[in-house]
């Protein structure tokens, strides 16, 4: 579904409104290259309700196909269009992610952008819990025990895709953002690009800067080649149309 982030928001409410909950995965370059080569990866995609292109080579390619992306709508954006609009419609919000301290931070951030919002709890998993059944199984109900109405997770694809799938049968009216980088850069931890180099598809660029050891390989070797072979594919794939 091609919807720019103010129409996310809409279509987020008005589900609200219904008793529907859903999902929403931020699908960037590192996500699209990731089920497009393990079709368990892709089926974790495809069981939310919203996907939208969190990449400037994503809408690129998009558009080269033929299709209509009218914006690139980032995981780091949502998670303050969202906690706003929870506080318009009185949905608290539950922050799951990022190192010790830092959910918190950002709850904090956002209750006092959003006046009135209302913040459900806020949880830094340990490291490795998911590896094991039962740490798993507890930040399952510590986040089904807080009833929010939406869930900001930054674990990273897949880990908080995984999670979002296992908690939704607990919290079937709730929305679940899968985030990424969203809770740091909302508690202040990172900060993004500015906005001329979003715009031109280089913020990628800056969190490079940020996080060189963590992301160099990522970036360098496995997304950019992958980025240009999917705008390669995307301009083929509409020559052949026309």
């Amino acid at each position: 579904m091609a919807l720019t982030e103010a129409a996310v928001a809409e279509h987020v409410a008005r589900a609200w409104a219904a008793g529907r909950g859903g999902a929403i995965v931020t699908a960037n370059v590192d996500i699209v290259r990731a089920a497009t080569r393990d079709p368990s990866l892709a089926e974790l995609v495809a069981g939310s309700e919203l996907v939208v292109a969190d990449g400037m080579p994503v809408v690129w390619a998009g558009r080269l196909a033929g299709t209509a992306v009218p914006e690139r709508v980032t995981g780091a954006s949502l998670v303050h269009t969202l906690s706003a609009r929870a506080a318009r419609e009185g949905r608290s919000v539950y922050l799951l992610g990022g190192d010790p301290g830092v959910p918190e931070t950002a709850a904090k951030a956002l209750a006092a952008r959003s006046p009135g919002l209302r913040i459900a709890g806020a949880l830094s998993p340990p490291y490795g819990f998911d590896a094991d059944p039962e740490a798993y199984r507890d930040v399952i109900r510590q986040v089904a025990a807080a009833r929010p109405g939406l869930v900001l997770v930054g674990l990273g694809f897949p880990r908080q895709e995984r999670l979002i799938r296992d908690l939704r049968p607990d919290l079937p009216a709730a929305w679940f953002l899968g985030c990424g980088a969203g809770i740091p850069m909302a508690a202040g931890q990172f900060s993004r690009a500015p906005r001329a180099l979003q715009r031109a598809g280089g913020e990628w660029l800056h969190r490079l800067a940020l996080e060189p050891r963590r992301l160099a390989r990522r970036y360098l070797r496995d997304d950019a080649p992958f980025a240009l072979a999917l705008l390669a594919g995307a301009l083929l794939s509409r020559f052949r149309h026309s």
